[in-house]
């Protein structure tokens, strides 16, 4: 058995639960922090605290050089720009106050290679100790740019594949080209210095619809050849009605069956090969409406948990604007259960004016944090049939602005990396 992620608490003379000061140090567990205990059967869950700042998501830019159909930039309307390097220095001082350094996440809304200036900033990042990631289509990635994020330490590179062939992929990704991509890719792999774990890690982002979802297989099978070690399958957000045909999620919002109702009966399934044999019935069980386990975890997952405030995340926008969520940094248009719903952009603040701990550490802010910790909101994605649900400015249980209930991140619906 694999140990090396094994380590120990222990209980002191006090009945104080201690445990190592690396976990603590890596969770925000400081003294006077307040963690959320989840009881959860034979096991409990220990939350981070949402004190403790762990992720931000970075956006150089909100340009693009493609059109995708499934970009929020499809229904909106707001002005464009790329971040001025005196809002990036705000940024790093602001950085070289938290100890330890969050992972800095170069993505948002646009392209981060078609700011000329994303790789050093890759590079400044770096040299404060933080780890850094970057999301990119590829399109941008030649040998030039491929080197200077090499030498500059990126931790982890994701490139966005949705389509195992020219003709799939040109269908989402209006205006690039799928081996020109691959492309690229395989020479960043090639570029990388050699080693047994070689860094930057790949990795491959794939939204799935109905027009794609059967090139995954062949997606995951590329990802691999190209040396990706790591995969993030994501559903679709309609921004347009359009895309509303394409979902593949729609009975998992309101059937019972896709939620780990402790109402339901429970059934515990084992490992097994999935084959020609055991595939059928294997997903009739899953189907079954029952509370599935699978090899000791709820195959339903987890429902109203905010990804963003479980990861300890915030989001800066291009032009300094700090949002709890990449969702929230823009107004924009989605659709839930074929309704059409406004979601409304939330700022804390902005660098330029306010430090970040500054900002993270506002009591409205914590209190809001604590609030989506413990989503006390509407069910929108389950119900999703009052006027309310047409944006995120308030819900039937009396909460105001900004209104989570109709998240699809919430839901393990959306996934981001």
């Amino acid at each position: 058995m694999d140990t090396s992620n094994v380590l120990w608490a222990e209980v002191d003379d006090e009945g104080r639960l201690v445990v190592p000061a690396g976990v603590a140090k890596e969770f925000g567990l400081e003294p006077g922090a307040r963690a959320r205990i989840e009881l959860d059967g034979h096991n409990f869950r220990l939350h981070r605290p949402v004190t403790h700042l762990r992720k931000i998501y970075l956006e150089p830019t909100n340009r693009c050089n493609i059109s995708c159909r499934t970009c929020i930039r499809q229904s909106w309307q707001t002005e464009l720009g790329q971040m001025l390097g005196q809002t990036f220095r705000r940024i790093l001082d602001s950085l070289s106050e938290i100890t330890p350094r969050p992972t800095i996440f170069f993505g948002g809304l646009g392209e981060p290679l078609f700011h000329p200036q994303t790789i050093e900033m890759v590079r400044q990042v770096k040299e404060l100790g933080a780890r850094a990631e970057l999301i990119t289509n590829g399109t941008l990635l030649d040998e030039e740019r491929s080197r200077g994020l090499i030498a500059a330490g990126l931790d982890t590179l994701w490139v966005s594949i949705d389509g195992a062939t020219p003709e799939s992929y040109a269908d989402v990704r209006l205006g690039a080209e799928l081996p020109k991509v691959l492309a690229n890719l395989k020479r960043f792999k090639r570029l990388r210095p050699p080693a047994h774990r070689p860094t930057p890690v790949i990795g491959i982002a794939f939204v799935a619809m109905k027009r794609n979802l059967a090139d995954l297989p062949q997606v995951l099978a590329l990802g691999r050849r190209l040396g990706a070690k790591q995969f993030m399958v994501s559903n679709v957000l309609p921004h347009t009605e359009e895309m509303t045909q394409e979902t593949l999620y729609d009975r998992c919002l309101n059937d019972i069956t896709y939620l780990p109702s402790p109402w339901l009966p429970k059934v515990n399934l084992p490992k097994m090969e999935i084959n020609e044999e055991t595939r059928e019935p294997f997903f009739q069980a899953l189907n079954s409406n029952l509370n599935v386990t699978y090899a000791g975890n709820n195959f339903g997952g987890r429902n109203d948990v905010c990804v963003f405030i479980e990861s300890g995340s915030m989001a800066i926008g291009w032009d300094g604007s700090v949002s709890p969520c990449p969702p929230l940094l823009y107004t924009h248009v989605n659709y839930l259960n074929g309704r059409r719903r406004i979601s409304k952009r939330h700022i804390i603040g902005n660098v330029s004016q306010t430090g970040l701990l500054e900002l993270w550490r506002e009591s409205e802010y914590v209190d809001y944090r604590e609030r989506v910790q413990r989503f006390a909101f509407a069910p929108c994605t389950f119900c999703g049939g009052c006027d309310l649900l047409d944006s995120n400015e308030e819900d039937c249980l009396g909460n105001g602005f900004p209104a989570c209930g109709g998240c699809l991140w919430a839901q393990a619906v959306i996934r981001c990396p």
